[in-house]
């Protein structure tokens, strides 16, 4: 249980990082992002190894759709600002999800080939 939390405490300060970050340097970018790149890099320089937050992270991974509750219900309730507005959103929505496909799959394809090249 303690590991859990610790792993999950991790994960929560790399967020809160990133969000320091946004808020004192002004980026126009969300903390969350800033705070999910800090943690790549960690990730990549070995500051950070996946062990130390790997079993929260499954946990996260396997109920990811329970965190997208709070973004669905924040659309719903402002369904009249988005009025007159959805073929733009849907062209950003389709446009977004190709982009995030193409990413996810040359970043496997790339980290497929280092591991193959690594046994």
């Amino acid at each position: 249980m303690m590991k859990h939390l610790i792993q999950f405490a991790i994960i929560l300060l790399v967020g809160f990082l990133g969000d320091l970050f946004q808020s004192s340097l002004n980026i126009p970018v969300p903390g969350n992002i800033i705070g999910m790149l800090l943690l790549l890099i960690l990730l990549l320089t070995g500051l950070l190894k996946m062990s130390m937050i790997e079993d929260v992270s499954n946990f996260m991974l396997k109920h990811l759709s329970f965190f997208f509750i709070p973004a669905a219900v924040g659309l719903i309730s402002c369904f009249s600002v988005l009025e007159g507005k959805w073929a733009e959103l849907m062209f950003i929505s389709v446009f977004s999800t190709f982009i995030i496909a193409v990413v996810t799959g040359t970043t496997v394809q790339m980290l497929m080939k280092r591991r193959k090249a690594g046994e």
